[in-house]
C-alpha cells in the first residue's frame, strides 16, 4: 500500500513537471512569434528550428513521400515569412495555425500533381524568356532544388538567405562551429547552383552573393 502511494506521488510530480515544462515552452514560442511578427530574424530562426521536423512529419503524412515532404516543408516556411503577421494568438495556438498553413500548402501541392501531368511540367521548364523568369514557377525551381540538398546544407542556406542570419548567428542557433557553417554554406551553394543549372533554371534564379 505504501509503495503504491509512493508511486502515485511520483507520477503526480512527473505530471506536474511535464505541465510546467509545456507551459514554459508555450511562453517561449509565444514570445518568439511576437518578435518574428515584428521582423526579428532570430525569432523566426528559432521557430524554424523548433517546428521544422514537426511540420515535415505532418506533411509527410499527407503526401506519403519523404522527398516531396522536404520540398513542401520549405514552401511552408517561405509562406510563413509572408503570413505570420496575420496570426492572432487569441484565435488558435501557433502550432495548430502552422499545421493549417502546412495542410493548405500540402493539399495545393497534391492537387497540382493530380491536375498537371509531369511531362507537361517538364516541357515548360527552361524557357529563357523574361516572362518565364518572372513566373512563380521559378521560385518553385529554387525550392525544388533546395529539397535535393543534404539537410545540414539546406538548413544553413535557408537560415542564411531566407531568414537572413549571419554565419555567427547560424552557428549559435545550430550548435555548430562557424567554420563548419562556412563549409556547409559553400558546399550547399555549389550543389544548389549545379542543381539549378541542370534544371535550366540557373540564369533565372539568383542566390544573393555572400561571404558566408
Amino acid at each position: 500500500m505504501a509503495l503504491a502511494g509512493h508511486n502515485a506521488r511520483n507520477e503526480n510530480l512527473e505530471g506536474a513537471a511535464a505541465e510546467a515544462e509545456a507551459a514554459s515552452d508555450a511562453r517561449v514560442v509565444s514570445l518568439a512569434v511576437r518578435r518574428a511578427q515584428a521582423g526579428d530574424r532570430d525569432a523566426f530562426a528559432f521557430l524554424y528550428a523548433r517546428f521544422a521536423d514537426n511540420i515535415n512529419g505532418y506533411v509527410r503524412s499527407i503526401v506519403h513521400d519523404h522527398h516531396e515532404a522536404e520540398d513542401i516543408t520549405q514552401h511552408v516556411f517561405a509562406k510563413l515569412l509572408t503570413v505570420i503577421g496575420k496570426y492572432q494568438e487569441r484565435d488558435v495556438p501557433f502550432f495548430a495555425w502552422m499545421l493549417r498553413v502546412a495542410r493548405n500548402v500540402a493539399v495545393d501541392h497534391v492537387r497540382r500533381q493530380r491536375l498537371v501531368p509531369v511531362e507537361e511540367v517538364r516541357a515548360t521548364e527552361g524557357f529563357g524568356t523574361s516572362a518565364a523568369s518572372a513566373a512563380p514557377g521559378c521560385s518553385n525551381d529554387l525550392l525544388d532544388a533546395l529539397s535535393t540538398l543534404p539537410k545540414p546544407q539546406r538548413d544553413v542556406l535557408v537560415l542564411r538567405h531566407v531568414v537572413g542570419l549571419s554565419p555567427t548567428e547560424i552557428a549559435e542557433r545550430t550548435g555548430k562551429t562557424e567554420g563548419s557553417i562556412h563549409g556547409l554554406h559553400h558546399r550547399g551553394r555549389q550543389a544548389l547552383k549545379a542543381e539549378l543549372i541542370e534544371r535550366e533554371a540557373g540564369p533565372a534564379i539568383r542566390v544573393a552573393p555572400s561571404e558566408a
